[in-house]
């Protein structure tokens, strides 16, 4: 379970959607920018998911590791074409080499044998490359004597070394596989996946400042602001909990509900109360609710009583019983608002229903 408390982002990190720092800017930037421990060698032992959504179209890469910045070297990914993990002795050059020739044509397996080939350091790379038609190749050199390995499965590849196990990355697969087809976003996905690997201890070394990024690229029009079509960067340079972290901010920029303790507020997440209280029919019962408008995120008073009422169905407290206050939303109501669904057999069309109508652009 992800931990819902807020915590200060060290000032070393770098955090965003849009404002994440990537390697591919000018060298007196980037060195201006490497975290000291890099110092001389750029080095990632870690474990790592690529990804693509066939549904959607989204290419997107998570990792975490036991060193600052990890999403300044290892993720890389393309819109239209596909994505790519460099980690162990990071090469980053691999990540535009191979996502330049897969956008040529070529197949990730041939583009992957021959860049190795021509690089007299491939033992020590651990490198993935999957296309946007779901192909894809991995490599793992012989590397630091610690468990390092590799597997690929339905749209997905994942990689890890200098992990507690092999553990680490079937957890990553069974996770992303779980959760196929499934109403979530690629990130969110991604997210979760790097999670099951995580608790699993994922990296062996302790005692070191970690870090974990998730980047996704969308080739929809108007899913993304940017011209690369990203719709999500974020990049935890150090935390003391990255994955939690990494889960913390994505859940907050995309209005989650459940990210905060609702009251009386305005925002995306009041739309996604509004459509499962609409759906268990304790607000506007028979209409349908707008995504858009000047009341579609606004908590209104109906909204507020249309709470309490579920609350009292649920035998919760409420400003009569109890004394909570008026449309309280915690934790416990959204979980409770997610079972009532589930109990009637609505929660995968209510899934759909906000996936639709929730854009996630920053």
């Amino acid at each position: 379970m992800y931990s819902r408390a807020r915590r200060m982002l060290s000032t070393a990190a770098s955090v965003g959607f849009s404002f994440a720092v990537t390697l591919a800017t000018t060298p007196r930037t980037a060195q201006a920018q490497e975290p000291y421990a890099w110092r001389d060698s750029l080095v990632f032992h870690t474990f790592s998911i690529a990804a693509i959504d066939p549904r959607t179209g989204e290419v997107g890469v998570a990792v975490t590791t036991r060193v600052p910045c990890v999403g300044n070297g290892v993720p890389w990914v393309r819109k239209g074409v596909g994505a790519v993990a460099t980690q162990a002795s990071t090469r980053t050059e691999y990540g535009v080499e191979l996502l330049d020739a897969l956008a040529s044509g070529e197949a990730p397996d041939a583009a992957l044998k021959r860049a190795l080939a021509a690089d007299s350091g491939f033992q020590s790379r651990q490198v993935a490359v999957i296309s946007i038609d779901g192909r894809s190749a991995q490599h793992t050199g012989t590397g630091p004597n610690a468990w390092a390995g590799h597997r690929a499965g339905k749209n997905y590849v994942t990689q890890g070394n200098i992990l507690v196990g092999p553990e680490v990355i079937d957890a990553v697969a069974r996770s992303f596989e779980a959760s196929e087809g499934t109403p979530y976003h690629l990130a969110d996905r991604l997210i979760t996946a790097l999670n099951a690997g995580f608790v699993l201890g994922g990296d062996k070394r302790h005692g070191l400042r970690t870090s974990a990024a998730v980047i996704v690229a969308d080739s929809r029009a108007g899913m993304s602001r940017r011209s690369d079509g990203q719709t999500a960067n974020i990049n935890v340079c150090e935390n003391a909990d990255p994955v939690g972290e990494l889960r913390r901010i994505y859940d907050a920029v995309s209005q989650t509900l459940g990210y905060r303790t609702l009251e009386q507020f305005s925002g995306g997440d009041v739309y996604q109360l509004k459509v499962m209280l609409n759906a268990l029919g304790f607000y506007k019962r028979g209409e349908t609710v707008a995504a858009r408008g000047p009341e579609a995120t606004l908590f209104t008073t109906e909204t507020v009583a249309a709470v309490d009422a579920f609350r009292t169905s649920e035998k919760m407290s409420t400003p009569t019983v109890g004394g909570s206050p008026a449309g309280l939303v915690d934790d416990e109501t959204v979980a409770r608002l997610w079972a009532a669904l589930e109990r009637v057999g609505k929660a995968t069309t209510v899934r759909q229903q906000l996936l639709d109508n929730t854009l996630i652009r920053r």
